[in-house]
């Protein structure tokens, strides 16, 4: 499905609700699988959660997660230790491209059983689930944060728990503590010490827990771009946050001061309000620790006429798309200059925006996402819109409620 978005002005004020974050939703699924008596609230709907959920409850030994990066590297750490359980991890076209070896490599020092079914280093995988007594391993940090995350997902069931080293500079730590953070509130006792992260064994809970998913901050960074490229006092409120966020991406309510958004703090919500700021021709982000927010800030830029650099984005060119030359193509559709290299992105500031271009969404939810506010600026169309529900699934509905107006291409 084709999507064209008509320049169009928001409601002034708007609240909607956003589902719980996939980040907290796939890790609570993966303990929940540990431990059943876990109880979960305010699970994210998103495509990756479901299919997460339908590997960890279906017989089936094929497990074909999609394009859900999280759910394989974290279904890879599960199934390899769910003993004499054989199952094949397979997913879509891009999935079989994504590198997992060192993931796989730090599994198997602990005594898995994995093997690659079609080419070396990338998924498909073949996992005979085996006990594991082994408790010391050492992985490249500066890769991706969810290799490190799915190996202390499962720390507290090996036998001896795992001290794990981490290698070089870490990225993504936000992500790392919040995988902490969540076995902490099971009762897991945990350390960060350096480079070096402890994991005790816990056989199982003494009672049952009902633990609360908080809402997505990543499906916020497009709200956040609608009130940043809406008219002065504009607002919108968004439920369930809460301050003291697990969520590397909470950084959004800093970073769009520079924008004129106002983040509010509630009880369990915020409230996001345009007022005036000081108009910067250019804004220079180190993102390391929330990338997933790099394609929405450049579009905001684009769209407020500003100009950015934006650095430690090294992991978007492993994503469901390159995403850094993704986004260097479709800005450039619409009169754009950008610079890219392995880990940085440069705009150029322009106030010139070509109206009724198709954005190409390369099968990546968030490049359908990022450019959508755009449309408060000028004319164009989503193509494939409907890739949203990776992670977003009300996110066409939600801005027809703000007043956005749509119709098929």
């Amino acid at each position: 499905m084709n999507l064209s978005l008509q320049k169009s002005k928001t409601n002034t004020k708007s609240v909607i609700a956003v589902s719980g974050s996939k980040s907290e939703t796939n890790r609570l699924l993966l303990l929940q699988a540990l431990y059943p008596n876990i109880i979960l609230a305010n699970v994210s709907n998103s495509d990756d959660s479901e299919v997460m959920t339908k590997a960890l409850l279906s017989d089936d030994p094929i497990k074909d997660i999609h394009h859900a990066g999280t759910a394989m590297r974290f279904l890879t750490a599960y199934f390899s230790t769910q003993e004499d359980k054989e199952v094949v991890l397979t997913g879509s076209s891009r999935m079989k491209e994504r590198p997992i070896s060192i993931l796989v490599d730090a599994l198997r020092q602990l005594g898995a059983v994995i093997e690659y079914t079609e080419n070396d280093g990338f998924p498909p995988l073949k996992i005979t689930g085996r006990k594991i007594t082994q408790n010391r391993v050492s992985l490249p940090a500066n890769v991706s944060s969810q290799y490190i995350s799915a190996l202390l997902l499962v720390a507290p069931k090996l036998e001896n728990g795992l001290e794990l080293t981490l290698e070089g500079e870490i990225t993504s730590i936000p992500y790392i503590k919040m995988t902490l953070a969540l076995l902490n509130e099971i009762g897991v006792e945990t350390s960060f010490a350096g480079n070096v992260i402890s994991v005790a064994p816990k056989p199982m809970l003494a009672s049952s827990q009902l633990l609360t998913v908080e809402s997505d901050w990543s499906s916020a960074s497009y709200w956040y771009s609608i009130i940043a490229l809406s008219e002065t006092g504009t607002e919108v409120e968004l439920s369930s946050y809460k301050e003291n966020s697990l969520q590397g991406d909470s950084a959004l309510a800093t970073i769009y001061k520079d924008f004129g958004v106002e983040t509010v703090f509630g009880d369990t919500k915020i409230i996001l309000r345009k007022i005036n700021y000081n108009h910067l021709s250019i804004v220079n982000y180190q993102l390391n620790n929330c990338p997933d927010i790099a394609q929405t800030i450049a579009v905001t830029c684009f769209g407020l006429g500003m100009g950015c650099h934006l650095t430690g984005l090294h992991t978007l060119k492993i994503k469901e798309t390159d995403r850094l030359e993704a986004l260097k193509a479709e800005l450039e559709k619409f009169g754009a200059s950008v610079t890219i290299t392995d880990e940085t992105l440069t705009l150029e500031p322009t106030t010139n925006i070509i109206a009724g271009v198709a954005v190409k969404t390369y099968q990546d939810h968030r490049m359908a996402m990022a450019f959508a506010p755009l449309a408060l600026k000028t004319n164009l169309v989503i193509n494939e819109a409907e890739v949203v529900s990776k992670s977003y699934p009300d996110f066409w509905k939600d801005l027809q409620h703000v007043g956005f107006i749509m119709s098929e291409a």
